[in-house]
């Protein structure tokens, strides 16, 4: 055999058991007259002690040869350290090697294999098979097998089922693009990837499978933002005979499961509130709500005085930073910069000062009296040390730029801590929202989301008042899941494909195996979906998913790993009846 114990595996207790162990060499240090190994694999680092007194001059002579990464396997007994290393599991005991052999060398690699490493991001995704052996990568990938296996205990003892979906699925015209795939049978036809099981878990339910989930990967050929993949997983479930709060707890459920069983965390509280409130008082519908800085609407207060850019603003709102008073004018002005970056957009920055005496300090003190900033402060729920932040401008896209700059500032305060977790239902979003370049409406969520019962008469003559049955979970500014109430009648289905700009024909083209289904007896249904990526990082204590996925592409989609995308050569394209038409 090739190993007896792991690497991470002996103790104290272990001492005189003749043991074989094989990994990786992770350092060797070499003192002439004795030598050192550190011998790494999953599981941990063993210390193997070589010394010319007690190891043949034939294993002494191999270990001299032995360089980082080199796979070997050793034969030994297991000695008590008279040097013992507390920051390591086995650092009670050594190894003493009687044999050595040689199962692989290895070239040097690019970077060094530490947790704190020498190489930066390009070069790691690379050679990504050298980054996992990395501890915080592995350790991440473990992690998520954790999370993993914790979700689908859970959700099989409340007897949800796991089933698969097809990958070779029809192309639907709505959400981001798809990823195509030619049929080589059916020539001059494509299959697409799925953006998402959606309509195969509603078919589950009109097959009567009462409760289903699928940690699936999902597709969208979309330009990426920061921190996205053009592949991802899902935590896919749908449930039947069931209304909106039923998923909610169920989830709920889930969520509390994950922590307690994983941070051993309890989490009593999953505040609710409207899409309205959420943009009204954070700027997003995903906040972060570990920490306050709520906005503050101040047209009220703030205009009708001699200062245009805010008399001519449709929005006037800030935020006050707690403790921020003391910031310099430099800091002041950094912030400034920040909120006019291109990616924020913002043209300026008010500020207010509020000194611990009661008083104000505003870089628009000749337009504004005292009593004005006091009103100021008032709105923003401001306290003496505070800093008051103040933009201007069209309401969505102000609020968007104040929404990035507290969170900005968060980061910036330390109030955005890893080890809290602060969980918040999103609900009543709309069910549609305009698009000016198409000049329609499209879904906010998906064509088969359910209009609120309340708000059905308004589809004709008000349709983008209309509130949907959907819910999002966000997770520390982060959305983890989102769902809704779907439309499980064919009226109402074909309702809201003529409000999506769909003619009965186009409907019927794209959708009409869902459509037909509902003619079957389709209970009412309705579900959610984990990101599974995004969920694992956060409970992870991080906002970055790539680690998390064993062999990420990176900003532009590309696998530099494998050097994918890539051509096909012309005889495939030939054989798919397929010609490019390329332009430069």
């Amino acid at each position: 055999m090739y190993r007896s114990h792991n690497c991470g595996e002996l103790r104290v207790a272990d001492v005189n058991k003749e043991i074989t162990l094989s990994g990786w060499v992770q350092k060797s240090r070499d003192k002439g007259f004795m030598i050192w190994v550190d011998l790494r694999d999953r599981y941990g680092i063993t210390q193997l002690i070589f010394d010319e007194v007690r190891t043949s001059t034939e294993v002494m002579k191999l270990a001299k040869s032995l360089s980082r990464e080199y796979v070997i396997q050793v034969k030994g007994t297991v000695i008590e350290r008279e040097s013992k290393n507390a920051n390591l599991a086995t650092g009670e005991i050594e190894v003493l090697v009687t044999e050595l052999t040689i199962l692989n060398e290895a070239q040097l690699p690019p970077f060094t294999i530490e947790d704190e490493t020498d190489g930066g991001e390009d070069i790691r995704m690379k050679y990504r098979y050298l980054d996992i052996r990395r501890n915080p990568v592995k350790n991440s990938l473990l992690f998520r097998h954790k999370v993993t296996q914790s979700v689908r205990n859970y959700l099989s003892n409340l007897d949800f089922c796991e089933i698969e979906t097809p990958y070779l699925i029809k192309s639907t015209p709505e959400g981001a693009r798809d990823f195509v795939v030619p049929s080589r049978m059916n020539p001059g036809q494509f299959y697409a990837l799925p953006q998402s099981p959606q309509t195969f878990k509603q078919l589950l339910m009109v097959g009567g499978m009462d409760k289903y989930f699928q940690i699936v990967k999902c597709f969208r050929d979309e330009d990426l933002r920061a921190d996205r993949q053009p592949e991802f997983t899902q935590i896919d479930c749908e449930m039947s005979f069931i209304e909106q709060e039923d998923i909610l707890n169920v989830f709920e459920g889930l969520t509390r499961h994950l922590l307690k069983s994983i941070h051993n965390i309890d989490i009593d509280a999953f505040p609710r509130m409207t899409f309205d409130e959420a943009m009204r008082k954070y700027g997003n519908d995903k906040p972060d709500i570990r920490f306050g800085m709520e906005f503050g609407e101040l047209n009220a207060v703030a205009q009708h005085k001699e200062f245009a850019v805010f008399n001519n603003a449709e929005l006037v709102v800030g935020i006050a930073a707690p403790g921020a008073a003391t910031y310099t004018r430099k800091e002041i002005d950094g912030l400034i910069d920040w909120v006019k970056r291109p990616q924020v957009g913002a043209l300026g920055m008010v500020y207010v000062k509020c000194e611990t005496d009661g008083s104000f300090k505003s870089s628009v003190d000749k337009f504004y009296d005292q009593e004005d900033l006091k009103k100021w402060a008032e709105a923003t729920g401001a306290k003496a040390g505070d800093l008051i932040l103040v933009l201007s401008g069209p309401a969505n896209k102000t609020r968007a730029q104040l929404s990035a700059l507290r969170m900005e500032l968060g980061n910036r305060m330390g109030l955005r801590k890893p080890d809290e977790f602060a969980p918040l239902w999103v609900v009543d979003f709309p069910l549609l929202e305009w698009d000016e370049d198409s000049s329609r409406f499209h879904a906010m969520h998906h064509p088969f989301t359910s209009p609120k019962k309340e708000d059905m008469h308004l589809l004709d003559t008000d349709p983008g008042k209309v509130r949907a049955n959907a819910y999002d979970l966000v997770l520390n500014g982060n959305e983890i899941g989102g769902g809704s109430i779907r439309i499980h009648d064919k009226e109402t289905q074909a309702l809201m494909f003529k409000h999506l700009g769909f003619t009965a024909e186009q409907a019927q083209e794209q959708f009409g195996f869902l459509m037909n289904a509902f003619q079957y007896g389709a209970p009412p249904h309705g579900g959610l979906a984990f990101g599974l990526d995004r969920l694992t990082a956060i409970l992870g204590g991080q906002e970055t998913i790539r680690d998390f996925i064993a062999f990420p592409k990176n900003n532009s989609g590309r696998d530099v790993m494998i050097d994918a995308p890539a051509q096909i050569d012309q005889a495939q394209l030939e054989e798919l009846s397929l010609a490019l038409n390329i332009k430069a």
